[in-house]
């Protein structure tokens, strides 16, 4: 592996991005939240997910980049089109997933990220991407506002269940 790199996820991989993207939930959501999260579901689950989305996307155009820094993945970006219902089929896409391992952070891999997820939905033919940002991420609502991206005015809130934990989201959004 390149040290300090960004590229397509290998299906070797999933199981070190299903381990860190629980990683990450653990420090990044509410402590109900990342409970009723990962009780939901377990590593193999997981892993065996993230296999199936590198291995066989349902398009062509979702992708799972991973960055790649001591010879170990350290973040990872799944990306695709958009399925938003304000969504223009063929122009916007999604930032569905974008994580990098806490103790990783701060060295440049999110940078590297964020500029492959771009470049890689320029490629794509797509011309605006779309981020939901949970409500209290400031720290990642600020790295996406010093690196061109906005809020649109869309809010949503999602929960496990009925009863569930409820999270709040809001929508950022770029011209690429």
């Amino acid at each position: 592996m390149l040290a300090d790199s960004v590229r397509l996820a290998l299906p070797g991989e999933a199981a070190a991005i299903a381990a860190l993207q629980r990683r990450a939930w653990t420090r990044s959501l509410p402590p109900d939240v990342a409970e009723a999260v990962l009780s939901a579901v377990d590593l193999a689950s997981m892993t065996d997910s993230w296999e199936a989305a590198i291995r066989r996307p349902p398009l062509a155009q979702f992708r799972v980049l991973v960055a790649v820094g001591s010879d170990r993945v350290v973040g990872f970006a799944a990306l695709g089109p958009s399925d938003d219902p304000d969504a223009e089929a063929g122009a916007d896409a999604l930032v569905a997933e974008f994580e990098v391992d806490p103790v990783a952070q701060r060295q440049g891999h999110g940078s590297r990220l964020l500029n492959a997820v771009v470049d890689t939905l320029r490629a794509d033919g797509f011309t605006r991407a779309t981020w939901w940002v949970r409500s209290y991420d400031d720290v990642l609502r600020q790295f996406l506002v010093e690196a061109g991206w906005d809020a649109d005015g869309a809010h949503t809130e999602v929960a496990l269940g009925d009863d569930g934990p409820r999270l709040k989201l809001l929508r950022l959004h770029t011209a690429i």
